[in-house]
């Protein structure tokens, strides 16, 4: 492709990056929002329903996280190709109405498997929206601000949370946990109507290189060493990062005696203060640390990592509630400031014909950490420890995030370092 030629299709991307293009985003982080929503509700409900249908913290812990994350990430994969074969709009607004309706049926159940199987339900629904999303996303706006538009759309996760924790306690103090499903799942429904209105967009339309892959070249990101740093450098932060939404609601009732509606409401206050701002700043960040080199996004999360560390001891360790407030304002934003950097380097590495399939890979890898590994590990320190009768030590158990993010931040260093020697040398798969 001729400089001029570049130029003229940079500049037919600037046109084209217009108002509608902000209403798809729009749009499709408010379908974030419900997405989390729905995921994280049932951790401001976890000692009502514990109390109720007397489950250990093991058993909350499979209906919290391995029920959902088990479809939610087998199916990653597979609705990543997906997404690189079909209509994309038509894909995320088919899984909204299946996570939707599962999340409200769970309202009804009876048992453990009841919860467990609409739980399983909600994974399916849900992984459909990450892969075609994002891809979707990438298609509307350019390259130069793809980390941050990445952010914006994430940073749906702190508002979702944020109203899961807020009005989960708000409905369950007064009207029991099963309305708080009622409530909070089904109008995601109606939302499903809106997505199946918005305009599709031709992949690859904002590229001004020429595309390097197809969807014949798979293969090939199972090969890509920068991909397997990111992968797995994100997978131990997103450990940490989620287990704060999955524990810390117990964590608070059983150590700090705070009651669920307090949690609730501080918690979906600091999840929004400092989740939003957090993760489109660290998108905006990111982007300006990606002018430092191919690894420059990567650099900015490992030293996000390496400073919460300390934040999360403070968490863990401090009796102080303005030093419990602060850490947690802290962490929540560092929690999240990644999600624009991780999903802009997948979407730089996989190419306009292979992000689905990239983004699979990454939410794959992080969700098995998160939620197929970290928080049933945590519950059954909890449960090993003997946390229901000594609430203080789940201090315990909670130090495998600490540890987490350390290893993230030396792993994301790591794929800096050798993302930016690929560059360097044009090297950029091995």
């Amino acid at each position: 492709m001729t400089t001029a030629a570049v130029a003229g299709s940079k500049a037919t991307v600037e046109e084209k990056t217009g108002a509608y293009a902000w209403y798809a985003l729009g749009l499709l982080a408010f379908v974030y929002v419900l997405n989390f929503l729905d995921r994280t509700l049932i951790y401001i409900l976890f000692q009502p329903i514990k109390r109720e249908m007397a489950f250990s913290d093991l058993q909350l812990a499979l209906l919290g996280t391995t029920a959902f994350a088990f479809f939610y990430t087998a199916m990653g994969i597979p609705f990543g190709r997906l997404a690189d074969r079909v209509v994309r709009k038509n894909m995320i607004a088919a899984g909204l109405a299946v996570w939707s309706l599962f999340s409200g049926l769970t309202g009804f159940a009876t048992d453990f498997w009841t919860i467990f199987f609409c739980r399983v339900m909600v994974g399916v629904g849900e992984a459909t929206l990450g892969p075609a999303a994002l891809s979707l996303l990438s298609d509307y706006f350019p390259p130069r601000m793809r980390a941050t538009v990445q952010a914006i759309y994430s940073s749906g996760i702190a508002v979702g949370a944020g109203l899961a924790f807020f009005l989960g306690g708000l409905i369950e103090q007064n009207y029991g946990w099963r309305w708080a499903f009622y409530l909070l799942g089904f109008p995601g429904l109606v939302v499903a109507l809106l997505v199946f209105g918005l305009r599709e967009q031709q992949r690859g339309r904002t590229e001004t290189a020429p595309t390097m892959y197809t969807t014949k070249d798979w293969q090939i990101l199972f090969r890509s060493r920068p991909l397997l740093y990111l992968c797995l450098g994100y997978a131990l932060f997103g450990l940490a990062a989620n287990n704060l939404s999955i524990w810390g609601p117990a964590f608070f009732t059983r150590v700090h005696h705070f009651n669920i509606a307090t949690i609730g409401f501080v918690g979906g206050i600091l999840s929004m203060a400092a989740g939003v701002p957090g993760t489109i700043l660290g998108g905006f960040a990111a982007d300006r640390f990606r002018g430092l080199g191919r690894g420059g996004r990567m650099m900015f999360s490992s030293i996000a990592a390496f400073i919460a560390v300390p934040f999360w001891l403070v968490l863990i360790f401090s009796h102080s509630i303005p030093m419990l407030l602060l850490a947690n304002l802290v962490l929540l934003g560092l929690s999240l400031m990644w999600l624009g950097p991780a999903a802009a380097d997948v979407h730089d590495l996989a190419g306009p014909h292979l992000r689905g399939l990239g983004i699979g890979l990454y939410f794959l890898t992080v969700n098995i950490a998160a939620y197929g590994i970290g928080a049933p590990l945590i519950g059954k320190l909890n449960d090993w420890l003997g946390v229901a009768g000594a609430p203080g030590l789940m201090r315990i158990s909670l130090l495998v995030c600490p540890v987490a993010c350390s290893l993230a931040a030396v792993v994301l260093l790591l794929g800096s370092r050798n993302l930016n020697r690929q560059a360097h040398s044009d090297e950029l798969w091995r």
